[in-house]
């Protein structure tokens, strides 16, 4: 760091700034691999939850995701018209409809799992295995609480 730019060892010292730079810089990274496929990375978290699920209500996603219902509506829009998910009545609720992955959701997130690792593996590239396990590790600590 520059002795030069004390406002910047200021902002370095600043845990939620570097959080922040960290979400930034993974999610360009993250974006231009999806670039080609016209994806962002919104849609592939709603993808990726999708799959672990059999299927989840709006309003869950928005939870689940953190992102605001609205935003939700148009991603998973986005992802119907594309055929990588459908909506389908719910069957506690015929009136809500629950979100679900289709094969060719599942057929896509197959295909981005490699370069999944490897956007991560840049983006952790100063770290060694126990460093990313510890981070990792630390960030669900903080993610998961309530």
């Amino acid at each position: 760091m520059d002795a030069e730019e004390p406002w910047m060892r200021g902002l370095h010292a600043d845990t939620g700034y570097l959080l922040y730079r960290l979400g930034l810089r993974s999610g360009q990274l993250f974006n231009t691999f999806l670039q080609e496929s016209g994806l962002r990375l919104r849609h592939y978290a709603v993808l990726r939850y999708l799959a672990g699920a059999e299927g989840a209500l709006q309003r869950e996603l928005s939870t689940r995701l953190g992102y605001d219902p609205s935003a939700i509506v148009g991603l998973v829009d986005d992802l119907e018209r594309l055929g990588m998910t459908e909506r389908r009545p719910s069957p506690d609720d015929r009136r809500s409809k629950i979100v679900v992955l289709t094969e060719d959701g599942r057929a896509f997130l197959r295909g981005t799992d490699e370069a999944g690792r490897r956007v991560t593996n840049d983006l952790l590239a100063p770290l060694d295995t126990a460093e990313r396990e510890t981070l990792q590790a630390l960030l669900l600590r903080v993610v998961d609480r309530p």
